[in-house]
């Protein structure tokens, strides 16, 4: 990824500190394994076994910035992870996330909606919040992002409608259990680096596409100006049957891919459009910008949008 909405923050830049003085000691260190080395020949070693412990999980710091009423989540760079105004806890304060909910204008409230990716549980708080019917979990591999959305960006614990679930998404979605059971996904996974989702093969998507109930929709969290957009989008289009289109780029970069499983769909635009309105009356999402975006990238303009 080459653009984001980049919030510089005093966490940030001593992140990039500690990374100068990492790679300076990492130098030291190779000159001091290359030494070993040498002195490991002299000695004929090495054919020597070498024991090798498990590998754990590396993550990055999670940080935080504050701009203008507006709590910021990073992970050890400027680039933004989630976000939450101050004073609207559960509103979703940036548009790209707000596309997320752009399968609201196909479904109306599942049983069940899971995010994958927690962030700032923007979008798991909001779920949780205002679309009572559906049990709303999220998948998150880091402990430490779980613990900064319930200290620092107000996500309740589990209860009998909210479930936080601490794995990795590539095993949450191969769990026959979830299969054919979920009608909204939405997929959000990147770490520090932000060049890309970590997730992005066919086989993820055809995993993900595999837990949706029989009519279900997947959005995704892209970057229009980075070479994975075009990589995820045949990908997304190969696991969906090219039942896939993405909104329009905003926020320097971010596009929302929107995929679709089950029957084939014929909606009037003035369905959608009445459909839009209500969103929007009662849930305060920009929906009619979605109908916008959608006529746009698909080119269906008038009579009805088919998919």
């Amino acid at each position: 990824m080459t653009k984001l909405i980049k919030r510089a923050s005093a966490e940030a830049r001593a992140f990039r500190n500690k990374q100068s003085d990492s790679a300076d000691a990492g130098e030291k260190m190779q000159k001091i394994t290359r030494t070993s080395k040498r002195a490991r020949r002299d000695d004929d070693l090495d054919d020597a076994p070498q024991i090798e412990a498990p590998r754990k999980p590396r993550f990055a710091p999670v940080t935080f910035s504050e701009e203008g009423g507006v709590r910021y989540l990073h992970f050890g760079t400027e680039w933004v992870q989630g976000a939450m105004r101050l004073r609207k806890p559960d509103h979703i304060e940036l548009e790209y996330a707000q596309q997320m909910m752009a399968w609201l204008l196909f479904l109306e409230t599942p049983k069940r909606i899971v995010q994958l990716g927690l962030g700032a549980a923007a979008l798991t708080k909001f779920a949780y919040r205002f679309l009572t019917r559906a049990k709303v979990e999220a998948v998150e591999l880091n402990p430490a992002v779980v613990v900064a959305a319930r200290t620092m960006f107000e996500l309740p614990h589990d209860d009998a409608r909210l479930t936080v679930h601490e794995t990795d998404a590539w095993d949450f979605v191969n769990d026959r259990a979830n299969h054919g059971t979920i009608g909204a996904v939405q997929i959000d996974v990147y770490d520090a680096t932000a060049r890309g989702p970590v997730l992005d093969s066919v086989a993820f998507y055809r995993a993900v596409r595999a837990c949706l109930a029989d009519a279900g929709v997947v959005t995704v969290n892209l970057f229009g100006d980075h070479p994975s957009f075009v990589r995820n989008m045949k990908r997304l289009n190969e696991a969906f049957d090219g039942r896939v289109f993405a909104l329009p780029e905003v926020h320097d970069g971010n596009r929302v891919a929107i995929a679709f499983s089950g029957p084939a769909l014929d909606v009037p635009f003035a369905t959608l459009q009445a459909r839009a309105r209500l969103i929007e009356a009662e849930l305060g999402l920009s929906a009619r910008k979605w109908i916008k975006g959608l006529q746009e990238s698909t080119g269906q303009q008038d009579g009805s949008f088919s998919i």
